[in-house]
């Protein structure tokens, strides 16, 4: 295997631990949201993150390599710390926006980090692409919770 497809595959396998992370995060975000319409939303953005990871894992597959099949230790831990937040806050809907925001903070700055890591190192285009692709929908799904997260603020 040739040292590009290996930092391809490594790049896209830290990538899908990242959308396994998101994923996870949305769908107990979703469990815990009291207002149905957010619930609703969190619901299928978890299902765009689980889409973006078979992409990502059929890309990893495509260049010879074996995808991640599980999320981070680091998305674990997060998502504990959401749940005790969240359960000394009462679960507010608003705390859990802000603790998903953070974790959005963080995928966003991952997909950042692996389109500039694959642009400088000349990665395949079509690794390249995916991850630009994929950048779009983690930077609106950021902007999407921080919206909402503001205007359930303005409420409280």
């Amino acid at each position: 295997m040739t040292d590009i497809k290996k930092e391809s595959i490594d790049l896209l396998n830290d990538l899908i631990e990242t959308s396994k992370d998101g994923q996870k995060g949305f769908e107990t975000s979703a469990e815990d949201l009291k207002n149905p319409d957010l619930k609703r939303f969190f619901q299928i953005h978890a299902t765009e993150c689980s889409n973006a990871v078979r992409e990502l894992q059929a890309e990893v597959r495509s260049l010879g390599g074996d995808p991640e099949t599980s999320s981070s230790a680091a998305g674990s831990l997060h998502r504990v710390w959401v749940d005790l937040k969240s359960a000394l806050t009462g679960k507010s809907d608003e705390a859990i926006l802000n603790e998903v925001e953070r974790g959005e903070d963080h995928a966003l700055k991952a997909y950042k980090e692996a389109l500039e890591k694959a642009e400088k190192k000349a990665l395949p285009p079509n690794v390249v692409e995916l991850i630009r692709k994929q950048l779009v929908g983690t930077q609106r799904n950021h902007d999407q919770v921080k919206l909402l997260r503001d205007q359930v603020r303005r409420r409280a």
